[in-house]
């Protein structure tokens, strides 16, 4: 695990093409910081897994609204002030992939333990579900799901400790958890370093490449 300096310098090197996993439900637990680095990093043909497309200026909007994000992986597409995606996606310039919440979580959770594939009720019998197997099991129809994997994650943390270990405040949690765990290097940015007792700590070290300490202002 590393510690950088600033953000820039922990996602300076996103290659082209990329997929990256973006934490938060709105502002909650999204690492703003981390993604603006990414914007300035200037990566581009970007493929982004969040909860949603972005709203306003700022974070994921940034990258849909500067023409670095090729694909989205998301919930949540539209919500308000969610203008970019919105010309983005009707332009043509931008390939949206519409996946339920819970099936969305569920399949980045997959990807971080190594499953293969699972069977979910969510979507069987709607649009969502062409082109997919489907089963019937025990009587319910099933739709089958991959796992969610990633070149990058970026998730925001409240507290990481020296060798990496992270706590989240509240609802900040949300996506960090099951994100650091799917994606190949994870970046957290942090608002505090400092010991975690070993039976609060929700995402292991193992799971985590480098910290950048931003505070709480972020």
């Amino acid at each position: 695990m590393i510690v950088h300096d600033t953000a820039r310098q922990a996602v300076a090197d996103t290659p082209d093409g990329a997929t990256v996993l973006i934490g938060g439900f709105g502002p909650a637990g999204e690492p703003v910081q981390l993604i603006e680095a990414l914007l300035g990093s200037g990566a581009k043909e970007l493929t982004v897994v969040s909860n949603n497309a972005g709203s306003g200026e700022n974070g994921i909007a940034a990258l849909i609204r500067e023409g670095r994000v090729a694909k989205i992986v998301c919930s949540y597409p539209r919500q308000a002030d969610s203008r970019h995606f919105d010309e983005a996606y009707r332009a043509g310039r931008i390939e949206l992939d519409l996946v339920p919440q819970g099936n969305l979580a569920e399949r980045i959770r997959a990807g971080g333990a190594g499953i293969g594939a699972f069977f979910t009720p969510t979507g069987y019998g709607t649009m969502l579900a062409e082109g997919k197997e489907t089963r019937v099991i025990d009587g319910k129809g099933y739709v089958m799901e991959y796992p969610i994997t990633a070149d990058l994650a970026l998730i925001r943390a409240h507290r990481a400790d020296a060798h990496g270990n992270l706590v989240y405040r509240k609802t900040g949690r949300n996506f960090g958890p099951i994100m650091a765990a799917a994606a190949t290097t994870t970046v957290a940015q942090v608002e505090e370093l400092g010991e975690i007792d070993p039976e609060n700590v929700v995402t292991p070290c193992i799971y985590v490449n480098r910290i950048v300490h931003i505070g709480r202002a972020a």
